[in-house]
């Protein structure tokens, strides 16, 4: 049982009765917690995730080329090769842009199914495991009612929706580590909590300052746990030791991955995205953008209280280099750049809310008893302009004939072909069967196909024209057009 949540009455393995001694009755009914919860919600969550990015990908809305990047490395990686992304320059690994190996993982069932739609379920996956921590936590530590209601506050939290309709990202397999690490740290079950935490380095290379942030909250955390509980209550040396060991080791993992390993694989020999910090431009985050940010972060999810628990320092790190950065894309609400904030602020509400009831004022005991259920109705309301909506609309399953009309197009291209695409919708057709480089990046390879999305009007004259002057000596005709898409064939 955690000592910062001692309930007056122990509850039972099983149970999930606390007594809070300041308001002297129940904060939760004394049913038992069916253990089976956060499975059902993490299985309903998962066909909800699945149909939202399935059902994009099919009516071809792909967002960015994010998706062929990390099909073009896994479908590498599946053949037992290095994980060349060719979108990000000819024979380009991708471990030189961003140290993220844990991705080999999706490897075998990319070899079994060979098609985006494998990244897709997989991130759905992924992204509902991560739920099973957090609805266990909060149904031990607050109840079955409150515990399903903090499961659909962040089930349905912005911030994983808008993850889930970017297609695909590594940041995927950081949620349920972090998930998993976090819900131990709450209970205390600091060896557990060092296991989940450490493979978060293979995720990405600043998530090792992440680790890092988990050891300092263990580290508060048991400063917390003596400074109220009994008096003379000898120091946790088992906290100190895990906490010191993710400390040294998440900043020592991110050194290495930004200073060695990144470098050895990138053809400059440097970190490129150096420059969205100490260079490229001069542009800093508006104080009202960074207030409008973690106010979305913090106050639909967790009506603040998350700032009471030691775990809220664990998203520091993330937002710390979105804040720094001069690329305006990260400091606000949009795509995946929050996801990995959720099961931080989830958690550590949990944690808050669990030992809520020693605070000696009043309208907190009854704030934070109240507030389960106000994240959880925040987070349906605001789904009504969210991804997940749009699964109540019949024209989400249907493929409009011009999606069949430009699909028909791109398969006119064989397989194995070298295209070279600026149309992220074509390429993500095109990076499971053919060599696909980005617009303007083949670095001296003539490509066979090219594939434009045209939305200026420009005649198909022109874009042979430019065709010609990106690659002399060779002259394209055009194969097809539909809608925006347009696509050149080299003559023979």
């Amino acid at each position: 049982m955690d000592s910062a949540a001692a309930p007056v009455s122990a509850p039972g393995p099983d149970t999930d009765t606390a007594i809070a001694p300041a308001e002297g009755r129940a904060w939760t009914s004394t049913l038992r917690a069916p253990r089976l919860d956060p499975y059902w919600v993490a299985g309903a969550l998962f066909l909800l995730y699945t149909a939202l990015s399935v059902t994009r990908h099919r009516r071809m809305l792909t967002m960015s080329w994010d998706i062929g990047i990390f099909e073009q490395a896994i479908r590498t990686y599946a053949h037992f090769q290095a994980p060349v992304a060719d979108l990000k320059g000819p024979g380009a690994n991708i471990l030189g842009d961003h140290f993220s190996p844990i991705t080999a993982l999706v490897a075998p069932f990319y070899r079994l199914f060979p098609s985006p739609v494998t990244l897709l379920v997989v991130q759905a996956a992924l992204f509902a495991l991560s739920a099973v921590p957090v609805v266990r936590l909060a149904a031990g530590k607050l109840g079955r009612t409150r515990g399903l209601a903090i499961g659909i506050a962040y089930g349905f939290s912005w911030g994983i929706q808008r993850a889930v309709d970017f297609d695909f990202h590594e940041i995927a397999f950081a949620m349920p580590l972090l998930a998993f690490s976090l819900e131990a740290v709450v209970r205390r079950r600091w060896r557990t909590a060092l296991w989940w935490a450490l493979p978060l380095v293979l995720v990405k290379e600043d998530l090792g300052v992440t680790v890092a942030a988990i050891g300092a909250a263990i580290l508060l955390l048991e400063r917390r746990d003596r400074r109220h509980g009994p008096d003379g209550i000898p120091r946790d040396t088992t906290a100190t030791t895990v906490g010191g060991i993710l400390v040294v080791f998440g900043l020592a993992a991110s050194a290495l991955a930004l200073g060695v390993a990144i470098p050895s694989f990138n053809n400059t020999g440097s970190y490129g995205y150096w420059n969205k910090i100490d260079g490229g431009s001069t542009a800093t985050i508006p104080p009202l953008t960074a207030a409008r940010t973690l106010l979305w972060i913090l106050l639909p999810t967790t009506g603040l209280l998350a700032l009471r628990s030691p775990v809220a320092i664990v998203a520091l790190p993330t937002l710390a280099w979105r804040f720094v950065s001069h690329d305006d894309h990260y400091w606000g609400t949009d795509w995946h750049y929050n996801a990995v904030l959720m099961p931080i602020v989830l958690i550590a509400l949990t944690d808050a809310l669990a030992t809520a009831h020693r605070s000696p004022r009043a309208w907190l005991r009854r704030y934070a008893r109240q507030l389960p259920a106000a994240v959880a109705g925040a987070a349906l309301a605001l789904s009504a302009s969210l991804p997940l909506y749009t699964l109540t609309e019949p024209a989400t399953y249907e493929i409009p004939a011009s999606v069949k009309a430009t699909e028909r197009l791109l398969a006119r291209i064989p397989d194995g072909a070298t295209v070279e695409a600026s149309d992220v919708a074509a390429i993500s057709r095109l990076t499971g069967r053919c060599r696909v480089f980005w617009f303007g990046d083949t670095q001296g390879i003539t490509p066979s196909y090219i594939t434009e999305r045209v939305d200026d009007g420009r005649p198909v004259k022109d874009l042979v024209a430019d065709a010609a002057r990106r690659h002399p000596g060779a002259r394209y005709d055009l194969l097809g057009v539909e809608g925006t898409t347009v696509v050149l064939k080299r003559a023979a």
